[in-house]
C-alpha cells in the first residue's frame, strides 16, 4: 500500500509537533529545576540568617543593674583631684596625677557596690553570704565605678544611680537560658543568688538594657559579662586598611600590565597559570607562608595587624588581578582601535579610554576581594592572632585580635550558655560589615557604569 504525499506531510508535521512538545517539556523541566535551585539556595540562606538572628539579637540586650550607690567619704579618702598650677611643669603635674590615681586604685570600691546591693535588696548581708551577693555583679564593675569617680570627683558624698553589668551567670538566669528546674548542684548560681536576682528583676533594679559594652569593651577573661569586640574591631580595621592600601594598587597595576602591555609568550602564560592557581590555594597556606616569612624570617611582631594585613594582601591579590583582567577583557576591541586610530598612544588608550570603562568591574572585584579577606580566620590563627589581648590597638604594630578570630574564641568558651548568643551577635556584626562592603560594591558599579 503506497503512502501518499499528504500522509507523508502529516507524518512530518506530527513528528515536528512531537519534537517541539518534547523540547518544550525539557525547557520547562530545566526552568523548574533552575527555579527550584534558586529557591532552595535562598531558603537555606534565609534559614541560616534567621537562626543567627534569633540567637544573636537577644545578646545585644544584657542584664544590667541600676542600684543607688553612695560615694562614702569615709571609704573614698582621697585628696582633691590634681589641677595643673600655673608655672608647673608637665612632668611634675603628671607625677602628682599618677600618685593620685594610685591612691584611687587603693580605695575599696567593692565595698561601695556591696552596700548599694544590700540597700537595693533591703537586707543586711552576713559575711558568709557576701560571696552570693557579689555573684550578682560583674567582677569588673568595681573598676568601672573607680573610673566614673576619677572622671567626676564631685560625686564624693552623693548618692546616684549607677549602671552596672550583671554577672554573666545572672544574665543567663534572667533570660531563661538555663533550666530553672535543675537541682542546686547543677546550677551555676547558688540558691540565694538566684532568689536575689529574681527579686531585683521583679523590682526593676535589674533590667535588660542595650549592651554598649559589646561594642565599646575589649575581650575579658576575668569578667565575661563585660567582654566586647572593640579590640577585635580595631584589629580588623587596621588589617583592612593595609589590604586596601597594598592589594588594590598592586593587583590592578599587575592586571593592567598583563592584559594590555605584557608580550604573549611562555613566561606570561606561566605567570597567568600561577595566578589562577594561587586564587584556588587554601587560605591556611597563606597563613603558613606569613608565619614563616613575616614572623620567622623578617622578625615582625606576633599577632600584629600589620602581619595579618600582609598575609591577607597576598591572599587577595590573585582575586583582584583576575577580576581586573576580566573587566578589561569585557571592553570591546573597537574602543581601543578607535583610540589608536585618532592618534592616542598605547598608554593613553588604556588609561583614558579602556580603564574608565572597566572601572565598575575593577571596583566590584576589589571590594569583594577585601570583603572575603575580612572574614578569613585560618591564616590569622597561624600568625598568633588568637592570643588573648585585652587592649585596643592604637597602631598596626600592636598585638590585636580580629573579628573572625574573636568569634572562633568565643565559640569555644566554657561559659557556653552566655557566649553562644554573644558569638551569634559577633557574627551579625561581621556579616553587617561584609554586607556593607558588598552594598558599596553594587553602588559603585551602578555609579560608574557606562554603556557603549
Amino acid at each position: 500500500m503506497s503512502i501518499t504525499i499528504e500522509q507523508r506531510r502529516q507524518h512530518r508535521l506530527t513528528t515536528i509537533e512531537n519534537s517541539l512538545a518534547r523540547r518544550h517539556r525539557q525547557e520547562k523541566r530545566f526552568r523548574f529545576a533552575g527555579l527550584a535551585a534558586v529557591v532552595t539556595g535562598l531558603t537555606l540562606v534565609a534559614i541560616l540568617f534567621i537562626s543567627i538572628l534569633m540567637r544573636g539579637v537577644p545578646a545585644f540586650w544584657q542584664a544590667t543593674l541600676y542600684p543607688e550607690v553612695y560615694f562614702d567619704p569615709e571609704v573614698i579618702q582621697l585628696e582633691e583631684k590634681p589641677v595643673r598650677a600655673s608655672g608647673e611643669s608637665q612632668s611634675a603635674f603628671n607625677e602628682r596625677y599618677s600618685a593620685w590615681l594610685t591612691q584611687a586604685g587603693l580605695v575599696n570600691w567593692q565595698s561601695l557596690i556591696d552596700r548599694a546591693m544590700e540597700e537595693a535588696l533591703g537586707v543586711e548581708v552576713e559575711p558568709r553570704q557576701l560571696r552570693d551577693l557579689r555573684a550578682l555583679v560583674a567582677s569588673g564593675e568595681r573598676f568601672s565605678l573607680r573610673e566614673q569617680f576619677i572622671k567626676d570627683p564631685s560625686l564624693l558624698g552623693q548618692t546616684v544611680e549607677v549602671k552596672m553589668l550583671a554577672a554573666a551567670n545572672v544574665d543567663v538566669w534572667i533570660k531563661g537560658n538555663i533550666d530553672r528546674s535543675l537541682p542546686d548542684a547543677r546550677q551555676q548560681l547558688s540558691a540565694q543568688t538566684r532568689e536575689w536576682a529574681d527579686r531585683l528583676y521583679d523590682e526593676n533594679v535589674i533590667r535588660n538594657s542595650f549592651s554598649t559594652s559589646l561594642f565599646l569593651n575589649t575581650d575579658s577573661r576575668s569578667s565575661p559579662a563585660s567582654a566586647g569586640l572593640a579590640g577585635a574591631f580595631m584589629g580588623s580595621l587596621f588589617m583592612m586598611l593595609i589590604v586596601i592600601t597594598l592589594s588594590v594598587p598592586i593587583g590592578v597595576a599587575s592586571a593592567i600590565y598583563l592584559e594590555e602591555f605584557a608580550p604573549k609568550n611562555r613566561l606570561t602564560d606561566l605567570i597567568e597559570i600561577n595566578i589562577n592557581n594561587l586564587a584556588a590555594v587554601p587560605s591556611i597556606v597563606f597563613g603558613l607562608l606569613g608565619a614563616s616569612i613575616f614572623i620567622g624570617y623578617l622578625g615582625m611582631p606576633l599577632s600584629a595587624p600589620l602581619v595579618g594585613g600582609l598575609v591577607l594582601t597576598l591572599m587577595t591579590l590573585p582575586t583582584i588581578i583576575i577580576a581586573t583582567r576580566a573587566s578589561l577583557r569585557s571592553i570591546p576591541p573597537s574602543i581601543r582601535q578607535a583610540a589608536l586610530g585618532i592618534g592616542a598612544s598605547k598608554v593613553q588608550t588604556v588609561f583614558h579610554h579602556v580603564l574608565p570603562l572597566a572601572l565598575p568591574g575593577i571596583l566590584t572585584g576589589s571590594i569583594l576581594g577585601v570583603a572575603q579577606a575580612l572574614g578569613e580566620t585560618a591564616p590569622l590563627l597561624l600568625i598568633g592572632m588568637n592570643a588573648f589581648v585585652s587592649n585596643v590597638p592604637s597602631t598596626p604594630l600592636e598585638q590585636s585580635a580580629a573579628l573572625p578570630v574573636q568569634i572562633y574564641l568565643w565559640q569555644g568558651n566554657e561559659l557556653r550558655n552566655f557566649f553562644e548568643a554573644r558569638t551569634s551577635a559577633a557574627i551579625i556584626v561581621l556579616l553587617g560589615l561584609m554586607l556593607s562592603l558588598n552594598a558599596l560594591a553594587i553602588w559603585l558599579r551602578k555609579k560608574f557604569e557606562t554603556r557603549w
